[in-house]
Parts: structure tokens; C-alpha cells; sequence
């Protein structure tokens, strides 16, 4: 299940309280810079916030025989991301609690 679907389960069980939504993921990243160290298919995602903060995200692959570079960047994205959702979750926390 990707992020759209889950939200879309949260809307069809009309859960309206406060949440970090796939939107607001998309709405705090300002760039995307991407590195393919030489010799490997470690791909490294480092995705710009518009506060300044940076977060990266990496994937890789067990053969190089089976390295797709457009792939590894969606990888590394999507676990770049997830660090943007666990940080997004913190601040609504932090200003519910306030």
C-alpha cells in the first residue's frame, strides 16, 4: 500500500483529527540532489526542505548486474521521505502538545 492509498483509506473512515498528509511530504521538499558512488549501486537521495533542513536516503542493490539507476533514485527518495514523515509527525506532536 503506497502513501496515496492509505490516505484514502484515512478519508473513507473519516479520521479528520490533525495528521502529516502525503501533501504536506510534498509541500516541505524544495530540491532533490542524487549521487551514484562509482563502482557500486549504493544511490544516495538528499532532499533540500524548505526550512533549510536536509534529509538523505540510500539504496542498493546485491548485484550490479541488476542496477538500475532511475530505480535507485525512487528507492532512496521514498526512504528519504519516510525520514521527512517521522520528523513532520514530531512537530504536529510537539504544537498539539503546546
Amino acid at each position: 500500500m503506497n502513501d496515496q492509498q492509505i490516505e484514502q483509506e484515512i478519508q473513507d473512515k473519516g479520521l479528520t483529527a490533525p495528521r502529516v498528509t502525503p501533501q504536506r511530504i510534498e509541500e516541505v521538499q524544495v530540491s532533490a540532489q542524487y549521487h551514484v558512488f562509482p563502482g557500486t549501486t549504493l544511490t544516495v537521495c538528499c532532499l533540500h526542505l524548505k526550512n533549510g533542513f536536509t534529509v538523505t536516503g540510500e539504496s542498493a542493490c546485491a548485484s550490479l548486474d541488476n542496477f538500475d539507476e532511475e530505480l535507485g533514485r525512487k528507492i532512496a527518495t521514498k526512504n528519504a521521505q519516510d525520514k521527512i514523515w517521522a520528523l513532520e509527525g514530531y512537530a504536529l506532536r510537539e504544537r498539539l502538545t503546546a
